[in-house]
């Protein structure tokens, strides 16, 4: 029998090992490939091309959302199933609007999720039981909302929002051109451009509009601002 192969992205090392137990424990499912940063999972996306992508949105470097996007663009067979410990509408909308086709909270038992891996496998959707009601009532009372969502996430390129994402974790332009592996001149163009597409005009500014557009968690602002 062919194996439903699983890249893991979550950045705790031991909640990675342990998921990575569970689902080999499992005759029909394979852990190809463990991802610690948004990055990393969308290089192991491409070059693994796995079956399915277990996802955390918390990821350091460049957030799970982002990730999603980014390896949907580059594999649309993918299927990508969201892995978190937040339930906020806000994030389910993002991480549906995006292409995810599944959202399990971490308080889901190993049984739960790899009847998730292969549902979502099988070209089904597969949500946590509170997700799926509330998912359902979000689009009674807004049907446009997620689409009014995408059109604003759109204003901003892959680029942009990885640069966003580095300089709302603090780091400096000489860091995010280094991470990114392009020049310091181009880190500030791309500053430049994120205020003015954002009317905003300092780091802070640019913070708190990553914090409200869940590219970045919001206890992790509480340390740099």
């Amino acid at each position: 029998m062919e194996r439903i192969t699983v890249l893991l992205a979550e950045d705790h090392t031991i909640v990675r090992e342990g998921l990575r137990a569970l689902l080999n424990a499992q005759s029909d499912i394979a852990v190809v490939g463990e991802a610690q940063t948004g990055r990393q999972a969308v290089q192991l996306a491409k070059r693994l091309r796995p079956d399915v992508v277990v996802m955390d949105i918390a990821m350091p470097l460049l957030n799970g959302l982002e990730a999603t996007r980014q390896i949907l663009k580059a594999i649309p067979a993918a299927r990508v199933l969201i892995l978190s410990g937040y339930s906020d509408d806000e994030y389910v909308r993002q991480a549906v609007t995006l292409g995810a086709v599944g959202y399990l909270l971490k308080q889901t038992s190993a049984d739960f999720l790899s009847k998730a891996i292969r549902e979502v496998q099988k070209g089904n959707t597969f949500f946590s039981p509170p997700i799926a009601h509330r998912l359902h009532g979000l689009y009674l009372e807004s049907p446009d909302e997620c689409g009014v969502l995408k059109k604003k996430r759109a204003t901003l390129s892959s680029r942009e929002v990885e640069v966003l994402q580095l300089i709302a974790e603090g780091r400096a332009n000489k860091q995010i051109a280094t991470e990114l592996g392009i020049s310091i001149k181009t880190v500030e163009k791309h500053r430049q451009h994120l205020m003015g597409k954002l009317d905003l005009h300092d780091t802070a500014g640019l913070t708190r509009y990553a914090i409200a557009a869940g590219i970045i968690e919001s206890r992790v602002q509480m340390t740099i601002l």
